[in-house]
């Protein structure tokens, strides 16, 4: 097994890890709308999974603190959060000009509770990045996480707000350098886009390009300025396979780990990677999808594991509960276990389905340039880079409440959870620091063109 970076308390056995687990038991009543794709459903039946399998007796479970305003404004814009707090199913036909300005309406469906779903997944990644950094566990996860499509001051693809981007400020507070990998079918363009100027955080996303949504994604878009090599995109045809998609993981991510040598490592697990999703179009089975977080978690970084898409809905919990087995280093039976969602997995009743024999059309030659080219650009990254660091600023959220104790604090009204009543009004316009005033060594992440706001229209996409 690659090993490689820091051992962690655990040790670099590569068996044992210190996991916390994030879930929030309303997630799964958040619905989307009739017909649509997404279903926070699936988080539901992959807890319920973990729970039969007998996985949450060896995590610390927790119930993620809803993320307040203030936490979401570290990235996004003041009025886009206004907006999606004040928003409503009955309110929406009064603010037409509004759900166009930030793309909400068709992909991004107004819903019931839909602020209290953002702030639901958005906690739960910032939380699982908060015990990161205090090192009380070695891997974090929160399957509700991992909408990597929102953009600053706009929804897309299925997302509202960007829990990774909030995660990384997060981890930015106590490590210098941030490594992002998304394997997710799509693109992940709204975290190569937050980060793209900046050389403290890497992102490597792997997915489908050519005619897919976003339509981001070349392999020749790979930074800008500081963060020049620091972006880096491993655009794939349809049908690709363990052994393909292997061929190109492994070597790439060995390579970012030795020369970049991140503090912490946010793995988005988007599960419409594989093999028979209803919007995706690649052929990884569970195990191929899992062998990546086992090598992620095999170079001994502190590791958020976070969901993202996936469709096939008793497929994604298939795979979110064999890869939190993965995370705590304990293979699972193939044979499910009996529980309240047993039917939707028939008619065989087990965790690993075979892939397709759909047509791989990434030829050998297509894969070995792409790696070839990869290769080429990491080459160019001289050394880790090095910032000057200051005082850590405080916590981008409270500690979190252990689900297990049945105690909910957030209406104790001690709680610093509650209304944040030392907001300033809301003025129309962007905040003009990316992080807090004593983080200012992030090297201008908005410094670029595409993430300057001139009239609050969303960012515009890479090329």
């Amino acid at each position: 097994m690659d090993t490689g970076g820091n051992s962690l308390a655990s040790g670099p056995d590569g068996v044992k890890r210190k996991v916390s687990y994030f879930y929030e038991p309303e997630v799964g009543n958040y619905y989307y709308g009739q017909g649509h794709p997404m279903k926070p459903h699936r988080i539901r039946m992959t807890h319920a999974l973990l729970a039969h399998y007998g996985l949450l007796q060896h995590m610390h479970v927790l119930k993620p603190n809803p993320a307040r305003d203030k936490d979401l404004c570290r990235f996004h814009a003041d009025d886009y959060v206004s907006f999606l707090r004040s928003i409503t199913p009955e309110t929406q036909q009064e603010q037409l000009r509004q759900l166009k300005r930030f793309n909400v309406g068709e992909d991004c469906p107004v819903f019931d509770g839909l602020y209290s779903f953002c702030q639901t997944y958005a906690g739960g990644s910032v939380g699982g990045a908060v015990k990161l950094n205090h090192g009380q566990c070695d891997i974090a996860v929160n399957w509700a996480g991992g909408l990597h499509h929102a953009k600053k001051c706009e929804a897309s693809g299925f997302c509202y707000v960007n829990d990774i981007v909030l995660a990384i400020l997060e981890l930015l507070k106590m490590h210098e350098r941030v490594l992002y990998v998304d394997i997710d079918i799509h693109h992940g363009d709204g975290v190569e886009e937050a980060f793209y100027t900046t050389d403290r955080v890497m992102t490597v996303s792997f997915h489908k390009f050519g005619d897919y949504f976003p339509g981001t994604g070349d392999i020749r878009d790979v930074g800008y300025g500081k963060g020049k090599y620091y972006s880096l995109n491993v655009p794939l045809d349809d049908g690709i396979d363990d052994e393909s998609y292997q061929s190109l993981f492994k070597p790439i991510m060995s390579k970012v780990m030795e020369l970049f040598k991140p503090g912490a490592v946010v793995l988005q697990c988007g599960a419409d990677s594989l093999s028979g999703d209803r919007l995706g179009c690649f052929n990884l089975s569970i195990k191929g999808h899992a062998e990546c977080v086992k090598y992620m978690r095999s170079f001994n970084v502190p590791l958020l594991l976070l969901g993202g898409g996936g469709y096939t809905i008793r497929n994604v919990a298939r795979c979110w509960c064999y890869e939190t087995g993965v995370a705590l280093g304990i293979e699972l039976e193939d044979k499910m276990p009996q529980h309240e969602y047993y039917e939707y997995f028939g008619p065989d009743y087990n965790l690993h389905v075979a892939p397709s024999n759909m047509e791989n059309k990434n030829s050998r030659h297509l894969l070995e340039e792409i790696r070839s080219k990869l290769l080429d650009y990491l080459s160019k990254l001289q050394h880790a880079p090095s910032v000057q660091f200051q005082e850590r600023p405080p916590d981008g959220l409270p500690e979190m409440e252990e689900d297990q104790d049945g105690e909910d604090k957030r209406n104790d009204p001690d709680s610093d959870m509650d209304v944040d009543d030392e907001r300033k009004p809301l003025t129309g316009r962007v905040k003009s620091e990316f992080l807090e005033p004593e983080t200012t060594d992030m090297d201008g992440v908005k410094e670029d063109g595409r993430n300057k706001e001139v009239d609050m229209k969303g960012s515009e996409p890479l090329a």
